[in-house]
């Protein structure tokens, strides 16, 4: 497999490996269901042997596309850096001393409510 498909594989046996987990719950909980409650259900036997091979068809199919893309389990999630422009770090400067400015006429608009307040008493 070439590089540009491995993060597809990866992503290709995360589903499969959940279908194949998924199938196998599924077969555990309905033959649990079954034995526990034997005499209660009247299921005909044909259905539920044919549900258990479809079950377990299921999980196979699930297991043989696992198997099938386990090449994405080599792939490792990579962090691309870009280093940032000239122009967006002057713009990202010019926002951060327009923060600042703003802050300061806040604090001194702030200042000055106070005093005309201490100013009426």
């Amino acid at each position: 497999m070439n590089n540009k498909s491995l993060p597809e594989s990866k992503r290709k046996y995360q589903a499969f490996r959940h279908h194949a987990w998924a199938g196998t719950v599924l077969l555990s909980v309905f033959l649990a269901i079954r034995l526990i409650f034997f005499e209660q259900l009247e299921f005909p036997t044909p259905i539920i042997i044919i549900l258990v091979v479809i079950l377990v068809i299921y999980i196979i199919i699930s297991l043989f596309f696992t198997y099938k893309y386990r090449a994405g389990l080599s792939t490792t999630e990579e962090v691309v850096k870009v280093h940032p422009s000239v122009e967006l770090e002057t713009e990202k400067l010019k926002t951060e001393v327009e923060k600042e400015r703003l802050k300061l006429e806040k604090k001194k608009a702030k200042t000055e409510t106070k005093k005309s307040k201490k100013a009426k008493k």
